[in-house]
């Protein structure tokens, strides 16, 4: 089986899809202690190197370590973290540094990972804005490689595209950025793998079909008792001028995930991994969805655990890579390694004939009856954030 060393491992969402993808994991590096445990849990086989601080292991890597020899590692993967290229933070103080933000130095750990090994092939797992943002992730990578050939002679050609999860599949409308470097050297030529036929997408409702969460989470904060009164599929954004209930907000002045629900007959809207109180996307029961639906929306396996809280667990989760994605990427991989695939999808989700059918909504609670008013709209596109009278907004 192809080799496959896994840098910033998180709870195993890449690992997975490339053992799917008939990858033999030789070693995972992973700092999270609550990450190391999960992947301990659900994969005792899957050997956890040490150091397990991917700096630190760049500078002591050896092909030797891994019991191979020079060049014969054929991937080396890594999605390492995404907040300097990051939507999100593109609304903070120090958003849009992009390459400058320090913590986009674990490029160049992973850059140096390479030219220790000289694997046949690097994949990169991200945030769109890795590899389309100004002062993006992948000038960096590009820089880095260059170098490697300077130093070594082992040049790479580079690929790179944004990748929609649901057009693999995946029951979740999330957009990923990927790299794949090619040793030059090979001789097949790497091709993004094909989108599935638009019939074959799937649905939240068929991600959480038959799941039973045993003690769902309630939802809390100021917000939890206007959630039924917001119809599945929807937003805050019903409860203003541009929407069919009351007017309760102004237009577009919140971001899109507040009071975000699910609709059973669509894909699940992204999922994050730090949300407040009143950041969907919740269940269209109301309520915050539980680690294990999170986990199915993912396309992990059913009973694949998470260790630690249920906001350790949401975190885990929300950083992962959906497995299935990686499982067709993987699959295009061995391809350019001229080995074939397994014959079956391990991560697909089942297409359900029946689905969840969501609750009617409610009325607006009279806690909420004070804040019918003109409230203003957001200037428009382009005007960008500010602090907003949480009097009027």
């Amino acid at each position: 089986m192809p080799s496959v060393l896994s840098l910033f491992s998180g709870a195993g969402g890449i690992d997975l899809g490339l053992e799917a993808a008939g990858f033999d994991l030789v070693g995972a590096i992973e700092l999270d202690p609550n990450a190391r445990k999960t992947l301990a849990l659900n994969r005792p086989g899957w050997p956890l190197l040490e150091p397990s601080d991917v700096f630190e292991f760049a500078e002591l890597v050896h092909p030797s370590t891994l019991g191979l020899k020079l060049g014969e590692l054929d991937l080396l993967v890594g999605g390492p973290p995404c907040q300097p290229f990051s939507k999100a933070a593109q609304w903070q103080s120090t958003g849009r540094r992009g390459t400058r933000d320090e913590r986009a130095s674990c490029i160049d750990a992973m850059a140096r990972v390479a030219a220790k090994l000289h694997p046949k092939l690097i994949l990169v797992e991200n945030v769109p804005g890795f590899v389309r943002r100004p002062n993006s992730g992948l000038a960096r990578l590009e820089h880095q490689l260059a170098d490697v050939h300077r130093s070594s002679g082992v040049r790479y050609r580079l690929h790179s595209t944004v990748l929609r999860a649901e057009e693999y599949g995946v029951p979740q409308l999330r957009q990923r950025g990927v790299v794949v470097a090619v040793r030059e050297d090979l001789a097949r030529p790497f091709e993004w793998p094909k989108r599935v036929p638009l019939t074959d997408q799937r649905r939240a409702g068929d991600a959480l079909f038959g799941l039973r969460v045993a003690a769902p989470p309630a939802a809390s904060g100021r917000w939890a008792t206007l959630l039924p009164s917001i119809p599945a599929g929807s937003n805050y954004m019903f409860h203003t001028p541009d929407g069919g209930g009351e007017p309760l907000f102004g237009a577009r002045t919140r971001f899109w995930s507040f009071l975000l629900k699910l609709h059973p007959a669509r894909p699940a809207w992204t999922l994050p991994a730090s949300p407040g109180p009143g950041t969907g996307p919740f269940h269209w029961d109301s309520r915050p969805l539980a680690v294990d639906e999170m986990a199915r929306l993912q396309t992990f396996p059913l009973g694949w655990r998470f260790e630690g809280t249920q906001h350790v667990g949401v975190r885990q989760v929300g950083n992962a890579a959906p497995p299935l994605l990686v499982e067709h990427i993987g699959r295009a991989l061995m391809t350019t390694l001229g080995k074939a695939p397994p014959p079956d999808i391990v991560h697909a989700i089942a297409k359900q004939k029946v689905l969840a059918v969501a609750p009617r909504r409610r009325k607006v609670p009279v806690d909420f009856e004070s804040r019918r008013a003109a409230h203003p709209r957001h200037e428009g596109t382009g005007m960008g954030p500010r602090p907003r009278d949480t009097r009027v907004g």
